[in-house]
């Protein structure tokens, strides 16, 4: 593991507890009037539903709540997002993946939006994994190395995306641990859900194009 904080010990997590707490928030929210906000808010609770199914490994589970988490982050943007929310296509793009689902067509959403040409790094972000999604490997490399040097982005996950595209094995790895690394050393996660989500779907990406690597055992990874 790099980095020089030792990894943060979690307490023992019940995750179907977990998974049952989200359930019951995503069906509270349900009964509430459904604007862009709130249906993002579900969208949050069945993604937290989903990732502690998954930690607690009932995948299929898991899979029926991060589809769901895909389908209202969806309709959330077409409920009046506003401009350049683009932490919605992401998480469907992020939700479809780990629920092993073809996410191309969140990934089409996403550009078609206008991703690729955003000027935050956010909306880059957003482009760089559809088009890494859609298979685009070269366009997905060049608009990702634009998120290197840029101060407001994580710059381990700029470099694993590019790497993920160049299939550069050793660069990915390094990558990819400093990820864990900092999701190690977090105090704070959405919808309290302690799971290094970005690792699990770049780790996916990377199996799609025979790339995926081996990590040392963490608490935030099933």
């Amino acid at each position: 593991m790099t980095g020089q904080s030792a990894p943060r010990t979690l307490a023992c997590v019940d995750w179907v507890e977990r998974a049952g707490a989200a359930i019951e928030r995503y069906e509270g929210g349900e009964a509430r009037e459904l604007d862009q906000r709130q249906l993002t808010q579900l969208g949050n609770a069945a993604w937290a539903a989903g990732l502690s199914f998954l930690m607690a490994g009932r995948s299929e589970e898991a899979a029926g709540w991060l589809r769901r988490a895909a389908e209202r982050y969806r309709e959330s943007w077409a409920a009046g997002a506003p401009p350049d929310s683009w932490g919605r296509p992401i998480a469907a793009m992020k939700a479809l993946l780990l629920a092993g689902d073809d996410a191309s067509a969140a990934a089409r959403w996403a550009l078609e939006a206008g991703a690729a040409e955003a000027e935050s790094p956010i909306g880059r972000y957003a482009g760089t994994l559809a088009l890494l999604v859609l298979g685009d490997d070269v366009g997905a490399r060049i608009l990702g190395s634009t998120l290197r040097d840029t101060a407001d982005f994580p710059p381990a996950v700029a470099d694993a995306l590019v790497e993920v595209a160049g299939t550069d094995r050793v660069d990915y790895q390094i990558a990819l641990e400093h990820i864990l690394d900092s999701f190690e050393q977090r105090t704070d996660y959405l919808e309290d859900t302690p799971v290094a989500d970005t690792v699990l779907v770049l780790q996916r990406l990377a199996a799609a194009r025979d790339l995926a690597v081996d990590l040392e055992p963490s608490p935030l990874l099933p």
